[in-house]
């Protein structure tokens, strides 16, 4: 008999480019996701979100498919760089519940705090300028006021300099600024009183082991779906990271 487990993923980046990932995440939904106590959603999970107005037929696949899962499991979502101004429109569409930015759960007993992630990447001056810029309400209030054309016009724009921003800190050699910043998680950490941190948005999946004032501590970061699905599952005994390669 399967252990009660907690889902989280982040990154998925769906869009109607990419239909592999969309069917790894239905595949997951329908699958993985009905077995466990709960699905967390950590950001990320379309490629960009121009707001709750948007017919792409993507939007009402997934929502659909969430909404559905959620009469058996309850569904978490926290918003990513890329889904910033999705809203209780669409949540309710899809039967998930928004979360703050930044949320203390309890895990079978253990205090964890989840987020997208991006928040930690500090470093990064000219990213967390934006960042901060984007999540005045005013600002998005005045952006989803604007036509629906515009604000495709405007994503298109968006993903187009954020891919120029990557390759220039690559070319510069300097990758780990868009990583986050060593000093800034024990502090994150602590400010929550928490040993365990799971978060998304960097890409780079892997299991940090810290110390917290000399109290051992584990950041758990999830990966993205490019190239296969990733999930973390945790139960009460085990936290797991797990990879799947994508089908064609």
């Amino acid at each position: 008999m399967m252990q009660p487990h907690t889902l989280f993923i982040a990154d998925l980046h769906l869009s109607a480019d990419r239909p592999d990932i969309t069917a790894a995440f239905l595949q997951f939904i329908n699958d993985k996701a009905r077995k466990a106590d709960a699905l967390y959603i950590l950001g990320d999970l379309f490629e960009v979100w121009i707001g709750d107005d948007n017919p792409e037929p993507l939007l009402d696949t997934v929502a659909a498919a969430l909404s559905l899962l959620s009469r058996q499991v309850p569904i978490y979502f926290i918003h990513g760089n890329r889904d910033f101004v999705l809203k209780q429109g669409y949540a309710s569409r899809a039967n998930m519940q928004l979360l703050p930015p930044q949320q203390v759960i309890d895990l079978y007993g253990t205090a964890t705090l989840i987020m997208h992630g991006d928040s930690l990447c500090t470093l990064d001056i000219a990213y967390q300028k934006f960042r901060k810029w984007w999540n005045q309400p005013w600002w998005q209030w005045l952006l989803l006021k604007t036509p629906l054309a515009f604000r495709q016009q405007l994503a298109s724009k968006a993903r187009r300099k954020s891919a120029a921003h990557k390759a220039r800190y690559n070319q510069q050699q300097q990758p780990q600024i868009m990583d986050v910043t060593p000093s800034e998680v024990p502090r994150v950490m602590a400010e929550y009183g928490v040993s365990k941190l799971i978060h998304g948005h960097t890409h780079r999946p892997a299991v940090h082991q810290l110390d917290l004032n000399g109290k051992a501590a584990q950041r758990y970061v999830l990966g993205d779906w490019y190239s296969q699905s990733s999930y973390l599952t945790v139960t009460a005994n085990q936290w797991n990271l797990v990879f799947t390669p994508l089908t064609a």
